[in-house]
């Protein structure tokens, strides 16, 4: 395993619709497991492909706190949504930046694991924010297209700080 680039804002990569992976291999294995590494050295909670620089459908989600639950996600599609939700988010690709944005509450993802198997997910709460978030940057869509405000770091400190 190894830990990757995470991509910025402003690299034409972030900006891309991600091909659906059809071969279930070794290379995609590793993928896997270096995006796994790659977010658990990040503090984050999830990572898209594209973030490491690949431009295919694969998303890996841990939301636990001890960092021990990882989701992989291979052709990750959202089938059902409810709810709604809005609250802070921020992305490993926009460092420092901060916006409110609704999501939904609960979301159902189907998708296949790395050795292409299918099966369905559900998730509520941040859970469900991650799905949403993470299934944008296959679509080339970041998370401050969708907020319906930016905080100035200011903002952040007093609120959150």
């Amino acid at each position: 395993m190894a830990i990757r680039q995470i991509v910025k804002e402003g690299d034409s990569v972030l900006t891309k619709h991600c091909r659906e992976v059809v071969k279930f291999d070794d290379r995609l294995a590793q993928l896997i497991d270096d995006m796994t590494e790659t977010l658990h050295d990040s503090g984050g909670v999830g990572l898209a492909a594209p973030q490491v620089g690949i431009i295919r459908r694969v998303v890996v989600i841990d939301v636990s706190k001890e960092q021990n639950q990882v989701i992989e996600l291979v052709n990750p599609v959202i089938v059902e949504t409810s709810g709604e939700q809005e609250g802070l988010e921020g992305c490993l690709s926009c460092p420092g930046e901060w916006g409110i944005t609704k999501r939904p509450n609960y979301v159902k993802v189907k998708a296949f694991d790395r050795h292409g198997n299918e099966f369905t997910i559900d998730g509520e709460e941040l859970l469900a924010r991650a799905f949403c978030h993470e299934l944008d940057h296959l679509d080339g869509i970041l998370f401050k297209q969708k907020a319906s405000k930016m905080l100035t770091p200011e903002e952040y400190e007093e609120m959150f700080g």
